[in-house]
């Protein structure tokens, strides 16, 4: 066989190949995600961040490096009183598991839930006025006293989130996205490799949860959010854009 008709993939197996490609790149994104959160957590902002997590479907990976560097960084929970009972459980197995020592459940101020929301329904009559009571302004005060914050947002998500920087300005704040530019593999691939529990939604078909009552099953060849407030255009709670609400 003559070099020019040579071919290293061909002669080694492509798949197995594009396998060991696709392994070295998950390491490398490992370690750029690893090396991003112990900058951000032991030098850039020490003491001062924190993480700000759904406990969704992907939320564990992030919640993992940010235990391995340090497992006391504060890590906030936007308790809106509309989750999933799955969710709230999962949340519990993840903390104990982890070891995180520092989960802060944030909730609406009872008065304005009273003011606005007092029959409980405001998700079905104004989704964002919803989203800006329970989750926007309880966070703006939970964030009260950062200068960062991390955050589990992919590019692979779609939308807004498609041209994600892994840090950006935002809102006042330093925002820390070290998964941007995961894939739906490279996740799966960490959950296996750190033998990860899945949120218990996942296997019924939930591939992004947020609120119960705003989020339904994922169909085939749908974008991961699109469970997502289906049918009303909204995209986004309002956290990740500013003004705040």
């Amino acid at each position: 066989m003559s070099l020019s008709t040579f071919s290293p993939i061909a002669a080694s197996g492509s798949d197995s190949l594009r396998d060991r490609a696709l392994a070295v790149a998950g390491r490398q994104r490992r370690r750029a995600a690893l090396g991003l959160i112990e900058t951000v957590i032991r030098d850039e902002f020490a003491g001062h961040i924190a993480v700000v997590s759904s406990f969704g479907t992907e939320s564990a990976v992030v919640l993992a490096m940010v235990a391995e560097i340090d497992a006391a960084t504060p890590v906030i929970f936007l308790e809106t009183g509309k989750h999933f009972p799955e969710t709230l459980a999962y949340r519990d197995t993840l903390a104990r598991e982890l070891g995180l020592r520092d989960l802060r459940d944030v909730t609406p101020a009872p008065g304005a839930i009273e003011r606005d929301d007092a029959g409980g329904d405001l998700w079905r009559r104004d989704p964002d006025r919803c989203c800006g009571l329970r989750k926007v302004v309880p966070l703006e005060r939970a964030l009260a006293g950062f200068d960062a914050w991390i955050t589990g947002r992919k590019r692979h998500h779609g939308g807004e989130r498609a041209s994600l920087p892994p840090v950006e300005a935002a809102d006042g704040r330093i925002k820390i996205n070290p998964l941007a530019d995961w894939s739906a593999a490279d996740v799966a691939a960490e959950f296996s490799a750190r033998n990860l529990p899945p949120h218990p939604l996942t296997v019924q078909g939930y591939r992004s949860i947020g609120c119960a009552p705003c989020t339904r099953k994922t169909k085939d060849g749908e974008d991961p959010r699109a469970g997502r407030w289906a049918g009303t255009g909204k995209t986004e709670c309002g956290i990740h854009r500013s003004p705040w609400f």
